[in-house]
């Protein structure tokens, strides 16, 4: 009871008489007190002025007896119970008390001097003191405030007691009736009302309880029936329902449930539902339920009759606190779909052709490998394995032919490896073979060897194949599985630039030359963007007179702090990452405006250009942009040469027959680059409307030849072809045209035009018009 609302109404009280009433009623004594030590002030010091008058002759006479009577006169007086009279020669010293000995109180002294006229003016003769008890608070009162102060205490008192009833009757009375009713609802369970009617505050909180118990009892048989109802749906709902609480015990279960697992519920209620998961997947279930509020996850739970099904579990929060944990969730059995998905999971992983891993399935396995080699402190080699000529095997026998081959090939691999190797098919012609062992390079040449032999026999007859084969190992050449396969990829590359057909173990070489190629591609790109391709001119004169008759545009690449790069690895890597038609198309177009500038000179109105295209740029555009070049340059069709190569020509793509011909059609004139170091297949120039043909410079350095058999065969070689190529209404230009005895010998032998570092370098176009400016102009001055 001591924090009862009765107890904190009187501690208001009193706290509110001692913060307002208390210091009032010490002002007012204080006040009083005041008044009264002013009139006892006032009373003295009016005595002392007349007492001062009075002792003024005594003193000077020095009359003691004077003296000592006018003193007695002035402590009798009122309330001055002490009188000290002293001359200022200290002669005379008079002192009256009436204070009596058991006062211990504080005396107040008032002291006045005394002054006697002579015939000589004023004089201080000594002074007069007197004492009298220091007034207290109640010392000042007199009777009529007492009486006051009387008066106003019993009021207090009064109203003090009236507000203590009128709070009992009122307040704590109805108060404690409502505290009744929810006490007895409390413990009996049973809705009580509180009886109380009055029209005040007490009475609406009284009546708004009352209503309040009739709404909660009418709630309550409401949610009784909700609950009877939710428990029937609970139960009935055909799907496996399951409670657990925040220890992960189980405490309720549907009878779906129950009929679809055959335990029983008293049997299953107040187990831990991880003890029902088998032990592979239980601290699955137990970490992601910690871990998350709301759960959802697939474990293998355990049937009564020993069946394990794959379920899906999917919890959501029944209710949270500080303390407890409640859940709902649902249990799905997903045995069918888990098989599904396996499935569907091989089946994403494996090729399907050869039933070997695909990329997929390959890059999750090496990890694993890789790790398990750790594991067995051992190596592993990974082998990239590259058909070659499979292309021309989809292309000239089809595709069924390639797919057989490719299963024949599976099938004869897979009897060389062993349990532990594993092998994949990552695309096209493209394999990858794991082989875990203690010496994995010792075990990768075997492999190879073995590789070798299955390609002694046909797959079928006229399909011979072979295969270039990169060979990488963990941990020597690579640190991660990523690294491993790139470096065996790099190593086969390697092969196929070698000449193909065998195996190659990666070196650090390798990297070396990845390195300078990635820096040509980067150079490439910069070229492309900050304009670093030129257009350089090599001049094609007649072997009759060395006229000029046309001019050869070679692409050049000057870096800004290398100067000129190597132009043949800048073709290599533009054709690799299809570039080349970019940088094709810009030195197009700058040949194309050197030729412009180059026809303003004197006699050169007339000249060609011949540009190299490579087999990528023929693409349907090509056309139409060439057209464009020519007609914003003012450029005539026909001085416009195409050189191609044999490669263009070789695999009769319609495509690139229709491209060929439709330059032709447009006015520009066909040149055959490079003839005799490939097929050099004379159909070519029955099929496809060639107008040049040009010698490669490695017959043109034979003819001169010091073995006379090959200098021999060189010219016949040459004399033929020149024969031929007239026939057939085509020029003839020799490359590589380096010294006069090699241009004496090719005119006679009837050849048209030479090119090489005999007659002209190529140069930069501006050079190259300031040369022929020049060399106009002395003509011009020897004429």
């Amino acid at each position: 009871m001591n924090n009862s609302v009765e107890n904190r109404f009187f501690a208001i009280v009193c706290g509110a008489l001692l913060v307002f009433v208390a210091p009032l009623f010490v002002l007012f004594l204080f006040l009083s007190s005041e008044r009264a030590d002013k009139e006892i002030r006032d009373h003295i010091s009016v005595l002392l002025v007349a007492n001062a008058q009075a002792l003024a002759k005594p003193l000077w006479d020095l009359d003691e007896d004077s003296v000592t009577q006018i003193s007695a006169t002035v402590v009798s007086q009122g309330a001055i119970v002490k009188v000290e009279v002293r001359d200022q020669s200290g002669q005379l010293d008079v002192s009256q008390s009436t204070i009596p000995r058991s006062f211990d109180g504080k005396l107040v002294q008032v002291s006045r001097a005394i002054i006697y006229n002579t015939v000589d003016g004023p004089k201080n003769l000594g002074s007069i003191s007197v004492y009298y008890p220091a007034l207290g608070l109640f010392s000042g009162l007199k009777q009529e405030e007492v009486v006051f102060i009387s008066i106003f205490i019993f009021a207090v008192l009064t109203v003090f007691g009236t507000a203590l009833i009128g709070n009992r009757f009122f307040v704590i009375q109805p108060l404690m009736r409502l505290t009744a009713a929810i006490e007895a609802t409390r413990q009996l369970g049973s809705r009580h009302h509180v009886d109380w009617q009055s029209n005040d505050e007490m009475g609406r909180l009284a009546h708004s309880f009352n209503e309040m118990q009739t709404k909660l009892e009418s709630e309550e048989k409401e949610l009784k029936f909700a609950h009877r109802r939710a428990t029937d749906i609970y139960n009935l709902t055909p799907a496996m329902l399951f409670s657990l609480d925040e220890e992960d015990r189980i405490t309720a279960v549907s009878d779906y449930w129950l009929l679809a697992t055959a335990y029983n519920r008293a049997a299953v209620i107040g187990r831990n539902f991880a003890d029902l998961v088998t032990p592979t997947t239980r601290d699955k279930f137990v970490k992601r339920r910690r871990a998350e509020s709301g759960l959802t996850v697939t474990v293998k739970f355990v049937c009564l009759d020993g069946r394990t099904m794959d379920v899906l579990i999917m919890e959501s929060e029944a209710g949270a606190g500080a303390h407890d944990r409640l859940s709902l969730s649902v249990m799905t059995d997903v045995t069918e779909l888990k098989a599904s998905e396996d499935r569907n999971h091989r089946q994403a992983i494996t090729d399907h052709l050869t039933g070997l891993l695909n990329r997929q399935g390959f890059e999750a396995v090496l990890d694993n490998k890789i790790a398990a080699a750790d594991a067995a402190g051992q190596e592993l080699a990974c082998l990239f394995v590259d058909l070659d000529r499979f292309k021309w095997i989809n292309d000239n026998m089809g595709h069924a032919a390639g797919d057989m081959a490719l299963v024949e090939l599976v099938e004869r691999l897979k009897a060389h490896l062993a349990p532990s190797d594993e092998a994949a098919r990552l695309g096209g012609d493209e394999f990858a073979i794991l082989l875990p062992a203690k010496d994995a390079e010792k075990r990768a040449r075997m492999m190879c060897e073995q590789i070798a032999s299955i390609f002694e026999t046909p797959f079928a007859p006229d399909m011979h194949l072979s295969a270039s084969v990169g060979i990488a190992i963990y941990p020597h050449h690579a640190a991660t599985a990523a690294e491993l396969l790139q470096k065996s990829d790099m190593a086969m590359y390697a092969k196929k630039r070698d000449g193909k057909n065998g195996a190659q173990l990666f070196d650090n070489a390798m990297l070396d030359r990845a390195r300078s190629r990635a820096e040509i591609e980067a150079n490439i790109e910069a070229g492309l963007v900050d304009n670093w391709f030129e257009a350089f001119l090599q001049p094609i004169v007649n072997l009759n007179g060395r006229g000029i008759a046309g001019f050869e545009a070679l692409m050049r690449l000057n870096h800004p702090q290398k100067g000129l790069m190597p132009p043949a690895e800048i073709i290599s890597v533009a054709e690799e990452t299809a570039k080349i038609v970019r940088v094709g198309n810009v030195i197009m177009e700058k040949a194309i405006a050197n030729l412009a500038k180059i026809s303003r000179i004197s006699g050169m109105q007339d000249t060609y250009l011949a540009i190299n295209f490579s087999p990528l740029q023929f693409e349907p555009a090509l056309p139409a942009r060439l057209a464009a070049f020519v007609g914003r340059h003012g450029i005539r069709p026909e001085r416009i040469v195409v050189e191609i190569t044999e490669a263009v020509l070789m695999h009769d793509n319609p495509e690139i027959r229709m491209i060929v011909t439709e330059l032709r059609r447009f006015g520009c004139r066909i040149a055959l680059d490079d003839f005799g170091t490939g097929y050099s297949s004379l159909s070519y120039l029955n099929r496809f409307p060639v107008d040049i043909i040009k010698i490669d410079q490695s017959f043109t350095r034979a003819i001169n030849d010091g073995d006379d058999d090959v200098r021999q065969k060189s010219r016949m070689l040459i004399e033929g072809i020149t024969t031929l190529s007239h026939k057939m209404n085509c020029t003839v230009i020799a490359e590589g045209v380096e010294t006069e005895e090699e241009c004496r010998t090719l005119h006679q032998m009837g050849l048209d035009y030479g090119q090489g570092y005999l007659f002209h370098r190529p140069q930069h176009a501006a050079t190259l018009i300031e040369e022929l400016m020049a060399s106009q102009s002395a003509v011009a001055r020897a004429s």
